[in-house]
């Protein structure tokens, strides 16, 4: 037996690792685990459990339709593999590569068990169109800046980069199971079967795309695809997006940002906790116990961060313009350590991908990737009068807006930049 083991691609059709498990194997057997060692830290009501648990449904529905099934486990991946060594006659395992750190952790100790055991191990490139090698400088070393990465990334790729691998055509070699099984329910594993957020649904529209640089900035409107969340979870293919984002160059280049910064998280995974430029974990963040949580739940006064962190709170989703402006807003204005707000977003966020969450609180924190330097403050009130002049956004999601029941602002534009600009000039020195 062949297992092929689903994690951040829950889909059948244009699945790289399933594709190559089916058509160089007999008796392939799909699994997923839900994994313990991440479970055991989430809230009870973490939406996204309920949106992978939905999504496994639908995968188990799908293997059973073609008189298979998705073995599904709870437990630690150790213990699964352990479990599955002992029960199956198991020769190799497929799986597709995931770059986090606490996932290549885990793949190093099941290449380990496996070894030990005499069982091959596939890893396959799904997630990401250009792996963190594939796209590097001409000495041989990772880009650190974006717009000369996307340069070569375009040079790099060809249409086989995005063809879509055809599973179907091979499903005859999955093995065959006499009796499907039940999923596990979600109270088995004590998380709360009650959906309170929205999930956005799996396909993008065509029209959004064809508008994408005229509307992505407009967070009162839906003006972005809303496919990060399908992206991190692999519900939908990199490849199927990149190629119906061939009709906008924009909303291609946001895809290829994607890619950077799975490669920088790739070659320096240090910056999971550590700023990328190094001198910038000497700034002397105040973290004001008082300001993060104002913060938290948009009460600072300045209606376009309120109403950002009161729509993350309420729907699992920010608009990617109003996360640079809250995130700008905690790093300068409120002199909080980027780290704090990348972990609320993380807790937060039902789109949530480390690579790109730690890359984008880095860039408004200037300690990242980006070449701006430390004195870029957005202005919040300006950031508003240009991307929600008529206060749509505000007035959905702060509506005592403009009453007396608003608070005053906590801090004051010019005097909180001037402030953080001094205090991150004087730690650079």
């Amino acid at each position: 037996m062949t297992i092929f083991w689903h994690r951040r691609d829950l889909r059948l059709e244009d699945n790289a690792g399933l594709f190559a498990a089916l058509r160089k194997e007999d008796n392939v057997q799909p699994i997923f685990i839900f994994d313990k060692n991440i479970l055991e830290d989430l809230n009870k009501n973490d939406q996204r459990v309920l949106f992978i648990h939905q999504y496994i449904q639908k995968l188990k529905d799908e293997y059973q339709n073609h008189g298979a099934d998705l073995w599904v486990f709870y437990g630690t991946p150790i213990e699964v593999f352990q479990k599955l060594i002992k029960d199956c006659t198991m020769e190799k395992v497929y799986t597709n590569r995931d770059y986090e750190p606490y996932a290549k952790s885990r793949d190093e100790q099941i290449q380990k068990l496996l070894s030990n055991n005499g069982i091959q191990l596939k890893t396959l490139k799904d997630h990401v169109i250009m792996e963190g090698n594939e796209v590097l400088k001409s000495d041989d070393t990772p880009y650190r800046v974006f717009t000369p990465y996307m340069r070569q990334w375009k040079k790099e790729v060809t249409a086989f980069h995005l063809k879509s691998y055809p599973v179907k055509k091979y499903l005859d070699n999955l093995h065959q199971s006499e009796e499907p099984t039940a999923l596990i329910s979600l109270q088995a594993m004590g998380f709360s079967e009650e959906q309170t957020q929205d999930f956005p649904p799996i396909q993008a529209s065509d029209s959004i795309i064809k508008d994408y640089e005229k509307t992505r900035d407009i967070p009162s409107i839906k003006g972005t695809t809303r496919m990060s969340v399908h992206l991190r979870f692999g519900t939908i293919s990199i490849r199927e997006l990149m190629r119906q984002a061939q009709k906008n160059e924009k909303y291609y280049n946001e895809l290829i940002w994607r890619d950077f910064y799975q490669m920088i998280l790739y070659h320096f995974p240090k910056t999971v906790d550590q700023s990328f430029k190094p001198q910038y974990d000497d700034i002397p963040w105040e973290n004001k116990e008082s300001y993060f949580k104002a913060w938290c739940e948009g009460k600072t006064g300045y209606p376009i961060v309120d109403a950002g962190m009161r729509e993350l709170n309420n729907t699992g989703f920010m608009h990617n313009r109003v996360r640079m402006i809250v995130a700008s807003f905690l790093t300068k204005h409120l002199m909080t350590d980027w780290r704090l707000g990348e972990a609320y977003f993380a807790e937060k966020l039902l789109d949530y991908e480390m690579a790109s969450n730690v890359g984008g609180w880095q860039w408004a924190a200037s300690s990242g990737v980006d070449a701006q330097p430390y004195f870029r403050v957005f202005n919040p009130t300006s950031q508003q009068e240009k991307f929600d002049s008529e206060f749509k956004y505000i007035k959905k999601w702060v509506p005592e807006y403009g009453t007396d029941k608003y608070p005053e602002p906590i801090v004051e534009h010019k005097k909180a930049r001037e402030h953080a600009i001094a205090v991150f000039k004087e730690a650079l020195a």
